[in-house]
């Protein structure tokens, strides 16, 4: 299998997952093995419960990686298809890495972006937009739809093939799906 880049963009509980995780089997067939890169940590109760409908969703043939992302993609074997869910958390962990200092965000994304070239497999990257609804009030909120706005756009254009999913459906914005 050729090395390929997806990303799948959708609101929230709009099945981007659900979708992304369809993929990545597919993309793996019979022999591949399947990584899932887990951006989050578990700091409530609600997150608590999203984290487990995920996994109950898996199987025992996922292997589960949480943080590291960048060192999780750059190890990333030929056989192996992994499910970056998502780059929104991981946004919001590179936003509020430094209580009370600026992100250096430009870096970190040129880091994501290395990683991903490096993958030596396919990457499904699941991501929120988050710029379709209202201009939020509260500035750190309007900082972070712009940065993931940006974020998005250079991930879209890394990827082999974009998708728009919305109430389950999948819009492939660039490329073809497999």
């Amino acid at each position: 299998m050729q090395k390929k880049l997806f990303l799948i963009l959708g609101g929230a509980d709009s099945g981007k997952s659900v979708f992304a995780e369809e993929l990545v089997k597919r993309l793996a067939g019979p022999h591949a093995r399947l990584c899932y890169i887990a951006t989050a940590g578990i700091e409530d109760e609600e997150m608590a419960e999203r984290v487990e409908r995920h996994r109950s969703r898996r199987g025992p043939e996922w292997r589960v990686v949480e943080g590291r992302t960048e060192t999780t993609l750059a190890a990333l074997a030929k056989n192996e298809v992994a499910l970056l869910d998502c780059a929104t958390l991981w946004l919001s962990g590179q936003m509020l890495a430094e209580p009370g200092e600026e992100a250096d965000l430009p870096t970190a994304f040129s880091r994501l972006e290395a990683a991903l070239v490096a993958a030596r497999g396919s990457v499904v990257i699941v991501s929120n937009e988050t710029g379709l609804g209202i201009v939020p009030m509260h500035p750190l909120a309007r900082s972070f739809r712009a940065a993931q706005g940006q974020l998005n756009q250079r991930l879209a254009a890394l990827a082999d093939v974009a998708v728009l999913v919305v109430a389950g459906l999948p819009l492939v914005l660039k490329g073809e799906l497999p």
